[in-house]
């Protein structure tokens, strides 16, 4: 992504299901608003046709299918939204992006190589926050809370996920992604926000330079 005095920041986060992750882009926001900086922040599956088929068919349709589907989302993503609002001079956090293409379809037993490929075009963000936590608590967390979907059914989906996220972090390092890994298990949600803030900052200063 190009850089300009004027341009927004794009940071996304990813993680582990039950790892806290929405509720530290919901504090991470009010941390931002509250230190002056203008913030849109956003999801996927996106709000837009492709992110509404993708949440439709989740649970019925899987493997390349799928993983095509929710590239096609990411991509309509960047371009519909996230792009326009850091060319406004936004701060866009996304709840999920390319970290989580890179996982979740891994469940259905697609390559990483081959998911890496498919997304490697979306734009980069700024930071790429990844977190991580013990899969022993965050299984604990995912049966309290239930599953959201298919992929967290399995009784040691928590390690795999763990695991995949792991192997995504070494492949989007590679790859040039600037990439803040995140351990949350001696975190509360306040705290770990507070840690992304901190970073995006000091990138918002050395942009303004």
């Amino acid at each position: 992504m190009p850089s300009s005095n004027n341009r927004g920041l794009f940071v996304s986060v990813d993680g582990p299901s039950a790892a806290g992750k929405s509720t530290i882009v919901e504090h991470l926001a009010q941390l931002l608003v509250a230190r002056g900086e203008e913030i849109y922040v956003t999801a996927e599956p996106s709000s837009g046709p492709i992110g509404k088929l993708c949440r439709e068919l989740t649970e019925t349709v899987s493997g390349y299918a799928l993983a095509c589907l929710y590239a096609a989302d990411r991509y309509y993503h960047v371009d519909r939204e996230i792009r326009v609002h850091t060319d406004a001079g936004r701060t866009v956090i996304s709840d999920r992006y390319v970290p989580s293409g890179l996982v979740m379809q891994r469940f259905d037993g697609l390559d990483l190589s081959f998911l890496w490929q498919l997304n490697e075009r979306a734009d980069q963000p700024d930071l790429a926050v990844i977190l991580q936590a013990d899969p022993t608590v965050i299984a604990r967390h995912l049966v309290e809370r239930g599953a959201h979907n298919r992929f967290q059914l399995s009784p040691d989906s928590s390690q795999a996920e763990v695991d995949f996220y792991r192997e995504a972090t070494e492949c989007l390092t590679r790859a040039g992604y600037h990439v803040l890994p995140l351990n949350v298990d001696d975190k509360r949600p306040e705290q770990a926000a507070a840690v992304i803030a901190e970073r995006l900052m000091t990138l918002l200063a050395l942009q303004r330079m």
